[in-house]
């Protein structure tokens, strides 16, 4: 029986949890206000109405309303970018290290 090749663009390493949330990114000494789309243990889909490129560097932070809750700041890497029709654009930034 032949075997299908597997589509591993359809596979996911980590479970993704779609959040839309408000996050600020800082970049070069800018703060950028953005949405977290979606966050897993590996990284994020963030949209934002700054354009960048991939290998760029984001500090990303997502504060917590809630007082028993931290939030979340981590340092990032652009690993693919879509630009979106009204002019934002959406990209995969990959979790280098949670601080």
């Amino acid at each position: 029986m032949p075997q299908t090749p597997s589509n591993h663009s359809e596979k996911r390493d980590f479970i993704r949890m779609r959040i839309d949330t408000e996050v600020s990114l800082l970049h070069e000494g800018q703060v950028i206000a953005a949405v977290c789309l979606d966050l897993s243990s590996g990284g994020m889909q963030v949209q934002a109405p700054q354009r960048f490129q991939v290998g760029d560097t984001l500090e990303v932070r997502i504060d917590s309303d809630h007082p028993a809750l931290k939030g979340l700041h981590a340092s990032t890497e652009v690993v693919w970018i879509a630009d979106q029709p009204d002019g934002q654009q959406k990209f995969g930034l990959r979790i280098l290290a949670m601080h």
